[in-house]
């Protein structure tokens, strides 16, 4: 590959690009007007998330207090477990696993003396990685408890610490999980649709046999076009975090652990738009080999509602889509700073997809048709 060739191919794209309003609109417009509609949708306060308590300090007046003051947050509604059903059940994980909750709290024996003394104590949250809305929520509120007891009744002194997953310790709302989903479907709709629409319409006219006179390659173009959406892609996300924050008080904001999927989700989507653009004979069909694989990511990759409310069948489904583990990937960078295993699968499966989609596209890519 030749920097100069792929730098002119740049330009000349870039310049065609800045100068279709329909373009541009779908860059920059349509990103404001998703996240200002969604915004307004889910800004709203969330309902309540029911959590189940394991009280081993026996209702003492200290863990009452504690738990009213979290029922007073507006986060969750409480309901206490019966510690004996708890034990008959293997422990207070595998109860939560079999009656589907996606959350608990359990409150140590002794709670009440150990605070009353002045000696530190840990309440436990139990949290499901696969649902990360309540979670974050749960984990918030009992934080901010904590906190609030630290402070009002210890003189600021950390005596009740929370042990929990690895979770942010902000209370989370709809609209820092719909930023991120969000970014998701721009990097998956900006490309796909334009790069499909481009190889298609470039080979009826011809224009791919007048480039296959240049000194061009095919993985110089693809490269180029991959550069372009990678800068648009960095300009939506900052300009989406920035409305959501400005207009609707998101706590979600850059983080530097976002960069590798706001790179490499263009680089797969750029990539597979040309793989069908490719295979498709006409514009026309060019356009329903987008859909098909576009649509199905646009609803069920975690773009607008939680992968963890789907019925189990449609969780198998999502976890197949690419989109899921960009849309994830970058979930755990900026909301939970958790740069452990889950975001570490997410960045591998994203950057080997990328890898093999660029492949097939450049050897199913032809200059001139046979």
């Amino acid at each position: 590959m030749r920097p100069r060739r792929i730098l002119a191919d740049l330009s000349v794209f870039s310049k065609g690009y800045l100068r279709s309003p329909i373009a541009l609109f779908f860059a920059f417009a349509f990103p404001v007007i998703l996240i200002v509609t969604f915004g307004s949708i889910f800004s709203a306060p969330t309902s309540k998330v029911s959590l189940p308590v394991e009280d081993l300090d026996h209702g003492s007046n200290v863990s009452e207090a504690f738990l009213g003051a979290l029922s007073k947050t507006g986060a969750v509604s409480i309901s206490q477990v019966d510690p004996a059903t708890v034990n008959a059940s293997g422990g207070f994980a595998s109860w939560l696993a079999k009656n589907s909750d996606p959350v608990g709290l359990v409150i140590p024996a002794g709670f009440a003396s150990a605070y009353e003394a002045g000696n530190a104590t840990q309440v436990t949250v139990f949290t499901d990685p696969e649902d990360a809305a309540d979670s974050g929520l749960v984990v918030g509120a009992v934080d901010g408890v904590a906190n609030q007891f630290n402070l009002n009744y210890a003189h600021g002194s950390t005596i009740i610490t929370i042990g929990t997953a690895n979770v942010g310790s902000q209370v989370f709302t709809e609209i820092d999980y719909l930023v991120p989903g969000l970014i998701g479907f721009t990097i998956l709709t900006s490309p796909m649709f334009a790069i499909v629409d481009i190889t298609s319409s470039y080979r009826k006219d011809h224009i791919f046999r007048q480039l296959s006179l240049t000194p061009l390659t095919k993985g110089e173009w693809l490269t180029s076009k991959i550069i372009w959406y990678v800068l648009i892609t960095f300009l939506t996300a900052l300009l989406m975090l920035g409305v959501g924050d400005v207009a609707f008080g998101a706590h979600v904001g850059f983080d530097l652990a976002m960069v590798p999927f706001l790179v490499l989700g263009p680089f797969f989507f750029v990539s597979l738009g040309m793989l069908a653009g490719s295979v498709a004979k006409t514009p026309e069909s060019a356009a329903v080999i987008g859909n098909i694989v576009t649509f199905p990511m646009m609803f069920l990759s975690g773009t607008f509602f939680p992968v963890s409310d789907f019925p189990g069948y449609l969780q198998v489904v999502a976890h197949a889509l690419p989109l899921y583990y960009v849309i994830d990937g970058m979930n755990q960078a900026a909301l939970f700073h958790n740069y452990g295993t889950p975001f570490v699968l997410d960045l591998t499966v994203v950057l080997v997809l990328s890898v093999v989609v660029a492949l097939l596209a450049i050897v199913a890519f032809r200059w001139r048709d046979e």
